[in-house]
């Protein structure tokens, strides 16, 4: 468990404003039910915070979908398991153009809008996975993205390279 005291709660605005719900890009996702502006947090990413080697040893949650987890990074140390004690957020999907971006403050996950975000449009942010194991066409394929994105890179793994998530820069725009 981490041992830094909790973090504040980033305040978001009060009333239901999303609802999990079939997905066209996988499964289950998540839906704004009112428009979310720029900039506001809309969901805290819940779940039990368990040690890398705890999270090695319940992998995988569905030995048919081994690759699919509802584990989240947050450091070197802890990941977020969101299949005990899971939110709505587990289920917002990824994509290579995201409206979302996850942001750790103190151990704790806060999905953030990036942009102006409509009733109706399904949340999303880029997972960016990163495997130690070399990039195979097979490996990626495992991971395929079905985002849509004119921006798609084909898979939900990050370039190992150069690659960092795209967040608001300081001032409000995206870095």
């Amino acid at each position: 468990m981490l041992s830094q005291p909790p973090a504040p709660r980033p305040q978001a605005p009060r009333g239901r404003r999303i609802q999990v719900r079939r997905s066209g890009v996988h499964g289950k996702g998540v839906f704004a039910l009112q428009a979310i502006a720029e900039g506001e947090v809309i969901i805290e990413y819940l779940g039990e915070v368990i040690s890398w080697d705890e999270a090695q040893e319940r992998h995988p949650h569905d030995p048919a979908q081994p690759n699919h987890t509802f584990y989240f990074h947050v450091d070197e140390d802890h990941v977020i398991d969101a299949n005990v004690g899971g939110n709505a957020a587990r289920w917002i999907n990824h994509s290579c153009e995201p409206n979302c971006w996850a942001d750790e403050v103190q151990g704790r996950i806060f999905i953030t809008a990036l942009r102006d975000i409509a009733a109706g449009e399904e949340l999303n942010y880029d997972y960016g996975l990163i495997i130690e194991e070399r990039y195979t066409k097979k490996l990626k394929a495992q991971y395929a993205c079905r985002c849509a994105s004119p921006h798609c890179r084909g898979t939900m793994l990050a370039p190992k390279r150069g690659w960092r998530p795209l967040q608001p820069a300081p001032g409000g725009r995206r870095a």
